[in-house]
């Protein structure tokens, strides 16, 4: 099993509005924009690569879970699509933090918010993307499109996958952490709903679990 599970507390500092004009729109079509305008902030992106910059310390110096052994780094380089841009993203952004013990040679991959298993897509665009699509805007879903360079077929197997997520072992094992009138259906708004706090921190507490702060690192999935 991997060992790089770690519990990061949520920043309350970051807010996140776009530009003037949008008073009038509506509530639901607001909230859907606020979503929207996290995939253009860089200083969101920053903010998740120090989380997994932090998780990856904790996990180095908890020491090799298998023996006891040292952690050393073996980190490798991604190429995620979705995001702000690669020339507004910080530097070291593709690289996916891990560690290979210096005694029994077993990897331990720390979990990480910015990557969800082996997925093309950066999470938060796997989690906004869904969002917006489950909404009646079809111009909404259009620009976010547009913006992502994402295909209708990509983010309909993204539903998908969300409903599949409820029948894992996973979702049963942190189901009892959830509410009882959690709807399953309409995930993951329904989940970014009971958050508080403006949409940013609501992707980002959704990002730090129950989703990425728990999610198996064996998941195949390619898109």
């Amino acid at each position: 099993g991997n060992c790089g599970g770690i519990a990061v507390a949520p920043s309350r500092s970051l807010t996140i509005k776009p530009g003037g004009g949008d008073l009038l729109v509506p509530q639901r079509a607001r909230r859907s924009l606020l979503y929207r305008e996290v995939l253009r902030d860089a200083r969101f992106f920053e903010l998740l690569l120090r989380i997994d910059e932090q998780r990856y310390q904790q996990v180095r110096e908890r020491r090799c879970c298998h023996c006891g052994g040292p952690l050393h780094s073996g980190h490798f380089a991604r190429k995620p699509r979705g995001g702000p841009g690669p020339e507004r993203l910080p530097a070291g952004y593709e690289v996916r933090f891990d560690l290979c013990c210096g005694r029994c040679r077993q990897r331990t991959l720390p979990e990480s918010v910015r990557f969800l298993g082996r997925k093309v897509y950066f999470a938060v665009v796997v989690a906004v993307a869904t969002v917006v699509a489950r909404g009646a805007d079809r111009g909404a879903v259009r620009l976010l499109r547009q913006q992502l360079g994402v295909s209708w077929s990509t983010i309909k197997r993204w539903k998908v996958w969300w409903q599949q997520l409820t029948g894992s072992a996973f979702w049963q094992y942190i189901r009892g952490t959830l509410p009882i009138d959690l709807d399953l259906g309409d995930l993951p708004k329904s989940l970014l709903d009971r958050f508080d706090g403006e949409p940013a921190e609501r992707v980002q507490r959704l990002l730090l679990g129950p989703i990425t702060g728990g999610f198996p690192v064996t998941l195949e999935e390619r898109q």
